[in-house]
């Protein structure tokens, strides 16, 4: 599938959804993929990207960076505390903060450079032990911390559905929660089932396979 179609899907979902007026971001999720195939979505014009791993990231984004305007990178895969540094200075958005030692390094380094990303939060929506992102009932405290404690950039909330379950309560599940706080941005869907989260309330969906192809 192409760039333009996913953008054509999407445009249909917002208005199937009435929500005609409110902006979508497309996140590319370009982890692992040739840097050629890279190269040609944004030579199409996009500008928004997702990747999975900081050092990944540095061994391509930067070139980008310099060759490309208006870059936006999303770091949607988890975040390792002793990665927080470079991410921060490389990231736009960063979609993986989910405990509590990560918000006190981001915290801690923000303060040094004098800025911060845009975060938002991952919600384990299953509950799934063996899961990265904060569980449910742990979601009141984890944004009291962050937004209210440490002042932090918290504009949403991202999940992963577990995988044998329909992605659509748990999008549900999400959204709903981002509604009671009042988070502006939900970050949820990807190439299989980003049109229905769209429908249900999603503002970044994360797209890979569907623009770039399968992975090498």
């Amino acid at each position: 599938m192409s760039l333009e179609k996913i953008l054509s899907q999407v445009e249909i979902a917002k208005e199937q959804a009435g929500r005609q007026k409110d902006i979508v971001n497309v996140i590319a999720v370009s982890k692992v993929q040739p840097i050629p195939r890279i190269k040609k979505v944004l030579d199409q014009g996009h500008r928004v990207f997702g990747e999975n791993r900081v050092q990944e990231s540095l061994d391509k984004w930067p070139k980008f960076i310099s060759e490309y305007d208006k870059i936006e990178l999303h770091l949607v895969g988890a975040l390792q505390t002793n990665k927080v540094k470079e991410a921060m200075k490389l990231f736009n958005v960063i979609h993986s903060i989910d405990r509590e030692k990560l918000i006190l390094k981001i915290s801690n380094e923000s303060q040094k450079i004098g800025f911060c990303p845009d975060l938002f939060i991952q919600v384990n929506t299953g509950n799934e032990n063996q899961k990265a992102g904060v569980k449910i009932d742990e979601v009141d405290y984890i944004l009291e911390l962050a937004k209210v404690k440490h002042s932090l950039p918290i504009v949403g909330l991202m999940c992963l559905p577990p995988i044998h379950d329909s992605p659509l309560n748990h999008f549900k599940i999400l959204y709903e929660i981002a509604k009671k706080h009042e988070l502006p941005r939900v970050s949820m869907g990807m190439s299989n089932d980003f049109v229905d989260a769209i429908k249900l309330g999603a503002t970044d969906v994360r797209i890979g396979s569907a623009i770039f192809g399968q992975r090498g």
